[in-house]
């Protein structure tokens, strides 16, 4: 549904963005990390219409991405752009009624989503009264206030304790389940992991990674993992009890049990060696974890990639907002 080609940005001397192409399927929840600098926000401010690409194109079910597209876009951008004197009922009200709903949709859109983010108490505070924690809340209402059928979020779980991670969680998975795909960056990679359908990563404006998460975690070769207890009375592992397995290692874990991986095209060998071991606990295959995959493909950012990041912010800061409801 959305799909973005080649695109490419650059600040003066800087390359921000490099060829990137990526896409967005219906009801998907898509992940996008990198490193700070990489070109996520730049990305993101490019399919907003708040930066234009040097070259590339932004397609919404397979139209150019344009003023009337953008309102029915929800987006949440890195730098928050909320008015920091203005009520939040009235803030929910005035952007929803830019996106185009009438007075009465408006209004009850805005106390649809105070209630359901825990925000009812707060209707009538100015939004420079709340914590940083429900100025996030009120971002996301704000996002969400005009029934977007796709969110761009930056950042939407930045600051939040674990209670408001899971309310957004589970408002993105119902967002999604409604078919209304979602885009979001996020340093919190057990988030990614535990929400996205897929997710992408990208280094100095590339695409270095693109995929499932068990795609991700796969490894190249099938790796297997089994947890034995053993009995009481055994005997230390003698050295030729793993011999039939393929590169085989073996370890003892805090609760003394023993824990055995193996390479092999299934678990079925390894299976029965633990069996004459002792007690299987747990047997299954090597995962990688998401953030084992970022730090694989990712090294620390470079300058080149720091000064773009400053370039970019310097060019776009707390206005995203402001422009991407015009």
């Amino acid at each position: 549904m959305l799909a973005l080609s080649n695109l490419s940005k650059r600040f003066g001397s800087l390359q921000a963005l490099d060829n990137l192409s990526l896409s967005l399927d219906a009801g998907e929840i898509v992940g996008f990390v990198g490193a700070n600098g990489a070109g996520k926000s730049t990305t993101m401010r490019i399919v907003m219409g708040v930066l234009a690409a040097d070259s590339g194109t932004v397609t919404w079910k397979g139209s150019p991405v344009d003023a009337a597209t953008r309102r029915a876009i929800g987006y949440m951008p890195e730098e928050r752009g909320l008015y920091p004197r203005m009520r939040v009922a009235e803030q929910l009200v005035y952007l929803a009624r830019l996106h185009g709903l009438s007075a009465s949709a408006a209004k009850t859109a805005a106390d649809t989503w105070t209630e359901r983010l825990d925000l009812q108490e707060r209707r009538g505070d100015e939004v420079q009264s709340l914590s940083l924690g429900n100025q996030q809340r009120v971002q996301l209402a704000a996002a969400l206030v005009s029934d977007p059928e796709l969110l761009i979020l930056d950042e939407p779980f930045s600051g939040l304790d674990p209670v408001a991670v899971d309310v957004m969680s589970q408002v993105l998975l119902e967002r999604a389940s409604a078919g209304v795909p979602t885009l979001f960056s996020s340093h919190q990679l057990d988030v990614v992991e535990r929400l996205c359908d897929r997710v992408v990563i990208i280094r100095s404006g590339r695409l270095v990674a693109d995929g499932t998460i068990p795609e991700l975690q796969a490894t190249e070769t099938p790796r297997w993992r089994v947890v034995i207890e053993p009995p009481a009375d055994a005997a230390p592992l003698e050295a030729g009890a793993l011999s039939v397995l393929i590169a085989p290692e073996a370890q003892v874990d805090g609760e003394g049990r023993l824990v055995i991986t193996a390479a092999g095209p299934d678990e079925q060998e390894l299976l029965r060696t633990a069996q004459r071991l002792g007690t299987v606990r747990e047997l299954g295959p090597v995962r990688h974890r998401l953030a084992d995959i970022f730090r694989e493909v990712l090294t620390a950012p470079t300058s080149t990639d720091t000064a773009t990041d400053t370039a970019a912010n310097t060019t776009e800061t707390t206005n995203d907002t402001k422009e991407a409801h015009r």
